[in-house]
């Protein structure tokens, strides 16, 4: 399987080249073109940055059809828990959990459930573990993949657990083979995610070799369909949630290290806020942490780019929710047979090494070093890449050229100018001579030519 699987995809028919993008991606994965953005795979963590402050909508994030389900016999959707904080006024999780029902699932599994597990699991792998803290939160897969290709001497500090969403996927199976009697390949588990992350997360786990999840659905597919199955009518509503107040605060920042009753901890969201976290980190600039908690999206999960509400109104509804909701509903002692640990450890991926061999990247670096102290150091982002550096080590890398920057290439136009008109001025009378001048002429004229028609001057 491709190390590098992303859910984040470029629509090459909506993109107009306008650069807005490499400007927000925190990898430095998107490069501009001949008038078209693409995407490195191996940089890409599938944050969503970039479709939320794409204003072309050419950046999307692919998941899976609702019409999936009718593939399975039988299906069970596994709701995160910041697809509660999309509603307004919703008062009671079951009119949520009913409605899924109601459109075609045959059972529902909270994630927030699970979460109340891991918590628990948290609790005591850190109790047991004090002397290796701080610990890193893995329920964000892009904070795992960016550790794994960006902070190496960090691996370590991961916390070798399942997310949530994992554990809940493997319950919900069991639970539905063990009532209806069907086959595992029989039985679809649906996960209805807030971000383009989890969906990769899926289909290329990391920690573990598999996934138990078949498909997952946009929050944003899921919600308007959703709407229509809903009722506030409480009577009719089957009791079918299984979580409380830990739970269902995973969704927002701060509610993972909440559910470890514990003061010795840091909570962080929005991508570029945690990169200089696990910078901090790394440097050991923090003292006495037990706990690290990390959330690529601002607000948390509740600001995934696969969302529908504003991630900060999200958080109050959320808050307003789970206010008189008792502390936890789920225990470890209920799903006993349950492992919780990772099957494999994560591993480092030097995707942003420019050589081979270190002694080769060294070279390259002296390249990109003497290359960048000859760009302006503006980071405009004309040439395409995000910063001069970028480009220079695009460069370095065979995929650029010096040219790609407009001020050198307006420097490279002028030089050729003058050059063309000394030789204009020059031309002398003897026949073998001017027919020399004119071909140098011509053949400066043509470089001229090539390099206005690659810019698309």
């Amino acid at each position: 399987m491709d190390k590098f699987i992303n859910s984040v995809k470029l629509n090459k028919d909506a993109c107009t080249g306008c650069i807005n993008c490499i400007k927000y991606c925190p990898t430095q994965a998107i490069r501009v073109h001949d008038g078209k953005a693409s995407i490195n795979p191996d940089f890409c963590v599938d944050c969503g940055r970039c479709i939320r402050y794409c204003p072309n909508h050419a950046k999307i994030a692919v998941s899976d059809s609702l019409e999936e389900i009718t593939h399975y016999k039988y299906t069970v959707a596994l709701p995160a828990p910041s697809l509660y904080a999309q509603f307004n006024n919703l008062t009671n999780v079951d009119i949520v959990l009913n409605a899924l029902i109601s459109m075609g699932f045959d059972d529902v599994f909270e994630v927030s459930a699970a979460a109340e597990l891991v918590s628990e699991m948290s609790r005591n792998y850190i109790a047991e573990h004090r002397d290796e803290a701080p610990f890193i939160s893995t329920a964000c897969p892009t904070i795992v993949r960016i550790i794994r290709v960006r902070f190496p001497t960090l691996i370590p500090r991961l916390l070798p657990l399942k997310p949530p969403v994992e554990i809940a996927a493997e319950i919900a199976r069991k639970k539905a083979m063990e009532k209806t009697g069907l086959p595992a390949s029989d039985i679809g588990i649906f996960f209805i995610s807030p971000c383009p992350s989890k969906v990769t997360y899926a289909k290329a786990p990391l920690g573990i070799e598999k996934s138990q999840i078949d498909k997952v659905l946009a929050i944003k597919d899921v919600y308007p369909v959703l709407l229509a199955h809903m009722t506030h009518d409480e009577s009719r509503l089957e009791s079918l949630s299984s979580s409380g107040r830990i739970g269902i605060g995973w969704s927002t920042s701060g509610g993972e290290a909440a559910g470890l009753i514990t003061d010795n901890y840091l909570a962080a969201d929005g991508v570029m806020n945690v990169l200089r976290v696990l910078s901090d980190l790394e440097d050991e600039k923090f003292y006495g942490l037990k706990f690290v908690e990390l959330n690529a999206c601002n607000g948390g999960c509740v600001g995934g780019a696969l969302t529908v509400e504003n991630p900060y109104i999200a958080t109050a509804k959320t808050k307003k929710l789970h206010r008189y909701l008792p502390v936890s509903c789920t225990h470890s002692n209920t799903y006993s047979d349950i492992n919780y640990h990772w099957d494999s450890y994560v591993e480092y991926e030097p995707v942003f090494r420019l050589g081979k061999t270190f002694r080769e990247s060294l070279e390259m670096m002296g390249m990109v070093e003497e290359l960048a102290e000859q760009l302006p150091g503006l980071d405009c982002g004309s040439c395409g890449a995000p910063t001069c550096r970028a480009l220079a080590e695009d460069i370095v890398r065979g995929e650029a050229s010096r040219n790609d920057c407009i001020y050198v290439f307006f420097e490279y136009i002028g030089n050729l100018s003058r050059e063309i008109s000394y030789t204009a001025r020059n031309l002398n009378s003897s026949n073998e001579e001017i027919q020399t001048s004119v071909e140098e002429l011509d053949e400066y004229v043509d470089k001229l030519d090539a390099e206005l028609k690659r810019k698309d001057v």
